[in-house]
């Protein structure tokens, strides 16, 4: 499988490589280590058998009186036994036979002469290697010719079993291998505190950022090192200048709603006391181009504010305001409103957007309703990031084909009661500019349904 960089975070990627860093530093340093110890094992086991050499050499050398009983008389009972893998062989090279003493512990074996291997002496004179021994076990062998004058050349060959050398690198890398792992895992778990202290900052960052995304904070807050305080200063710069073009939108939008609605109000004041069928048509007319100027201002408006950073609204206060406002307006009617929404619930959103949606569909709700209007909450069909507001009313409700018609811009079912038709229209734009959305259902107080989906926190 190909690794795909951007599938890991910062800090794994800093876990990673370092974790991977001191592993195969690890791994090298073992292996050099091991190779360095082998050589010395060979060294010092080689200086074991250079002693026996050297006395073997001072055997031949000492006088012919007591040379039967001094060659060979290493002191090591294991050159006295049968195959025991330590061996030593002198072979005199100048007599017309090759005349060939060795250890007991060869039994009338002989081992190999590294002189005809042609394997070069080192600076000591000694030739060394690894050869098969008589009972096949790898043997390390040490070879020395010698001249003692007028009683001839002679080879001088000490062997000794080199799984004994084999010994020893085992243990030490047994050894070595438990230290590396202890300090591998000790360096593996500093690497992960030294990543995740070291990362903090930028989770603290992120917090902070997500934060200001959710509104619970204005800005970016707290101290940060050196090389983040850069990056949070620019952000803050960047949440001040967004917050500073959604002001001046704002404005713009205000000022050219004012500018447009002074005139349309002078030309329907102007004909209000006309009468004819000309008066008639202009303030028609006007009332739908005021309607229309207001509601595309409404969706530039909303379309400018629905990406702020930082917008959250409480649900509660500005549900109990409109509320209020739609009982008393509907007071001589007799219906009653009611909310059972939790005090938590707040609206990710702008609160003029908020109370622009909520305030159509109660307007709607109590123009309707006979008795009674009420808004809930769906605890069950709402996700973590998002809400279901229901607004239910108890009046005549709607035929099953007629739900998607009233929210089509302008489209209005009944023209006796007043209003333009834009209202539900308005509050499918902007829910639909937050990523929600307004569907009608049957109401269970018999009338109709109104189910707003917005992001919420």
């Amino acid at each position: 499988m190909p690794f795909k960089s951007h599938r890991y975070s910062l800090g794994a990627r800093l876990f990673l490589s370092a974790a991977f860093c001191c592993v195969l530093i690890l791994v090298l340093a073992g292996v050099g280590l091991t190779t360095f110890y082998r050589r010395s094992a060979e060294r010092g086991f080689d200086e074991r058998l250079s002693v026996y050499i050297k006395q073997l050499v001072a055997d031949l050398a000492a006088p012919p009186e007591t040379e039967r009983q001094t060659v060979g008389d290493l002191g090591e009972p294991r050159f006295d036994l049968p195959l025991t893998g330590w061996y030593w062989q002198i072979i005199r090279l100048d007599g017309e036979r090759p005349n060939v003493r060795s250890s007991r512990s060869l039994v009338g074996g002989q081992l190999p002469k590294l002189v005809d291997q042609d394997i070069a002496p080192n600076s000591r004179g000694l030739r060394e290697s690894y050869v098969s021994g008589p009972d096949d076990r790898l043997l390390r062998i040490l070879e020395r010719e010698i001249d003692v004058g007028e009683d001839g050349r002679f080879t001088v060959a000490v062997a000794a079993p080199a799984d004994e050398i084999e010994g020893d690198i085992q243990d030490f890398r047994f050894a070595l291998a438990m230290t590396f792992l202890l300090l591998a895992l000790a360096l593996v778990a500093s690497t992960l505190v030294q990543v995740r202290f070291g990362l903090r900052p930028l989770v603290r960052l992120r917090r902070a950022v997500g934060a200001v995304r959710t509104g619970e904070s204005p800005r970016i807050a707290g101290q940060y090192p050196p090389d983040l305080a850069p990056l949070a200063s620019e952000l803050n710069q960047l949440i001040d200048a967004n917050h500073e073009i959604l002001d001046r939108a704002r404005t713009q939008v205000g000022n050219l709603a004012h500018a447009l609605k002074t005139p349309l109000s002078v030309m329907m004041n102007e004909t209000g006391t006309g009468k004819g069928q000309l008066p008639q048509t202009v303030r028609t007319q006007t009332a739908i181009m005021r309607d229309q100027v207001q509601y595309y201002l409404d969706r530039a408006r909303a379309a400018a504010l629905s990406g702020a950073l930082g917008g959250v609204t409480e649900v509660n206060p500005s549900l109990d305001a409109l509320l209020r406002t739609f009982t008393k307006i509907s007071q001589g009617r007799g219906i009653a409103g009611s909310h059972d929404v939790p005090a938590h619930l707040r609206f990710r959103g702008e609160k003029q957007d908020l109370e622009e949606m909520l305030g159509n569909l109660l307007d709607n709700a109590f123009k309707w309703a006979a008795s009674s209007v009420r808004v809930t909450l769906d605890e069950e069909g709402g996700a973590s990031e998002r809400m279901e507001l229901l607004i239910d009313d108890d009046g005549p409700g709607l035929p099953e084909e007629a739900m998607a018609e009233v929210v089509k811009r302008g489209r209005r079912l009944d023209e006796a009661t007043p209003g333009s038709g834009l209202g539900l229209s308005i509050v499918v734009d902007l829910a639909k500019l937050y990523g929600g959305g307004l569907s009608l259902q049957r109401s269970p107080l018999g009338g109709l349904r109104a189910r707003l989906v917005l992001p919420s926190i």
